[in-house]
């Protein structure tokens, strides 16, 4: 992992670049950067399914997080100050600890298209959310955009033949609804620390709350050979460390519900990966899924939306 610190650190350090020129970068900017994230994120299914061990979904979870923050960490050198401990508990547990346990629990329990549909509905409960703690009122195109995405999961995961677990809907719906949370109080809570040193914190702290949990619960940790390393060094820097810098950076430039809506570009990645990497089939109703689901992401940006609303103000006149 050293050899590549210095290409991860020029990744990171560009963010952070980006980050503090706000001023003379649009929403379509900062758009694109928070869709590293969810496009990365994608990417873990395929490599987890192909090459990580059956059965370890803690220690999953915790070789994710803790070798993410301490790189990050590194590069950061910066540790919490004053009431940035407990709020790197608390978003760490809501962000990345709970969260990956749920996802993880919900993967056992329910099809990947039911909990991923269940989990589209994110920009909504963030919408929501940020109206309620921020006082941001959603757009009606917004709301529009929101279930426009989440029909366009549905048609692309859902074939109506799936068992319904009412246990992994349950650890699916708490995991939505945890995260939004998470999301939308390191939102409010941002604006004093970049997104570099929040990040790292809250990956640490979820790492250190995982540890007790995956050594009590599956015993000792995975047996491991290079691939397997590889996969997992794979996931922990690019599929968390940068997902997560990218993803905390846009929710400081951009409003909690257009982040959700890019958020649904992580299904979108996993299934396209599939077909081009795995040799998946991809069905017409699945394309007709992508399109809408593109569609309601480029919907919901502050960008499109107004240049949407400026030509038709045009045409009327």
């Amino acid at each position: 992992m050293i050899p590549i610190l210095p290409s991860v650190e020029a990744i990171l350090a560009s963010m952070e670049a980006k980050s503090s020129m706000s001023d003379r970068n649009g929403p379509g900017s900062w758009a694109l950067l928070t869709a590293i994230a969810p496009i990365a994120w994608g990417t873990t299914y395929f490599v987890t399914r192909e090459f990580l061990p059956d059965g370890y979904p803690l220690y999953g979870a915790l070789i994710r997080a803790l070798p993410a923050g301490i790189l990050l960490l590194l590069l950061a050198r910066r540790r919490p100050r004053g009431s940035w401990w407990w709020k790197s508990v608390v978003l760490g547990t809501l962000n990345m600890g709970a969260f990956f346990v749920l996802v993880y629990l919900a993967a056992q329990l329910l099809p990947t298209s039911i909990a991923s549909t269940v989990m589209a509905a994110g920009p909504v409960v963030m919408l929501m959310l940020a109206w309620a703690i921020l006082g941001a009122r959603p757009r009606v195109v917004q709301v529009i955009a929101s279930a426009i995405g989440i029909l366009g999961v549905a048609l692309l995961l859902l074939t109506g033949a799936q068992a319904v677990n009412p246990g992994g809907v349950a650890a699916s719906v708490s995991a939505l609804l945890m995260s939004s949370l998470g999301y939308v109080l390191a939102k409010r809570w941002g604006d004093d620390v970049d997104a570099l040193s929040s990040t790292a914190w809250q990956l640490i702290a979820a790492g250190v709350l995982l540890a007790p949990v995956a050594v009590i619960v599956e015993g000792a940790p995975p047996t491991m050979d290079v691939t397997i390393m590889l996969a997992y060094g794979y996931i922990s820097i690019v599929g968390t460390a940068v997902a997560f810098v990218a993803w905390f950076t846009g929710l400081r430039h951009l409003g909690a519900g257009t982040v959700g809506l890019i958020g649904l570009l992580n299904p979108v990645t996993g299934v396209l990966l599939g077909t081009l990497v795995a040799g998946e089939l991809l069905t017409l109703r699945q394309a007709v899924g992508v399109m809408i689901i593109l569609a309601g992401v480029l919907l919901g940006q502050p960008t499109f939306s107004g240049a949407l609303m400026s030509a038709r103000a045009w045409m009327r006149t």
